[in-house]
């Protein structure tokens, strides 16, 4: 696989229903992608194979595996894209995962899993691309939070914990690197129609519309065009940000 002058971007957790459209949204206007999954490598092949039908001349894809919460899997997975398609213009972080119990219920391993998988992966991964980020004095980073990240909510203190982490970690980084003309922004998305939402109960999804003022849970593409909004030159001035798509929830 040839380097090309197409703009590079590594999207983790990509074989789900987020990452896939922000991988679409990317791949669409010019990107070439380094695609991330830890187990679903099934489902990241598929939409490499959809997404490589309609590629331009040059514009590559690479799929790279591995547990970002391990800090040699990142540097290898780091060296991969590097290899293969230089250098990383945007990274958007959008892995992770829940394990849902009451804190009274909650093992450690059941925190510790959350917050290594959702928050440390965050950290290892900027920490790996901000030095050359610095360097190219130019650079995207954007980090998927969530609105349980802002609120809070109950049966979710790990996963909101990681995800008000990711905030304090995107806003206190946004500081150290803007004057090198690097963005640091959140996306905190709230009930996004993925398959994490298709296995809730009728009465479990009436109970969350009732609170959101649209109406309506989000889509998918809705939080891409946000990702995609974030990495393009419309925001320049944008650092430091949490942009809800919660529909006002």
């Amino acid at each position: 696989m040839e380097q090309t002058n197409h703009p590079v971007a590594l999207i983790t957790g990509a074989s789900g229903g987020i990452g896939s459209e922000i991988a679409r949204i990317f791949a669409k206007n010019g990107y070439s992608l380094a695609l991330h999954c830890h187990k679903n490598k099934a489902s990241l092949a598929q939409l490499t194979e959809e997404l490589s039908s309609s590629l331009d001349e040059g514009q590559n894809i690479l799929c790279v595996t591995g547990d970002l919460s391990r800090e040699e899997d990142v540097s290898h997975l780091m060296e991969e894209i590097q290899s293969s398609l230089g250098t990383i213009d945007v990274l958007v972080n959008n892995a992770g995962i829940t394990k849902d119990k009451l804190l009274m219920s909650m093992k450690p391993e059941d925190f510790d899993d959350v917050i290594n998988a959702n928050l440390r992966s965050v950290y290892l991964t900027c920490h790996s691309v901000i030095r050359s980020m610095i360097k190219q004095r130019h650079g995207r980073i954007i980090n998927i939070s969530s609105i349980v990240g802002v609120n809070g909510n109950p049966g979710q203190a790990n996963y909101a914990a990681s995800k008000a982490g990711i905030i304090g970690f995107s806003k206190s980084l946004a500081r150290e690197v803007a004057s090198r003309q690097i963005t640091v922004n959140c996306i905190a998305p709230g009930m996004i129609e993925t398959k994490m939402t298709d296995v809730l109960s009728d009465k479990a999804k009436e109970a969350i519309l009732s609170r959101i003022p649209m109406g309506r849970m989000g889509r998918a593409d809705e939080v891409a065009k946000v990702a995609w909004f974030l990495a393009s030159d419309a925001a320049d001035y944008i650092t430091a940000a949490v942009i809800p798509v919660d529909g006002g929830m």
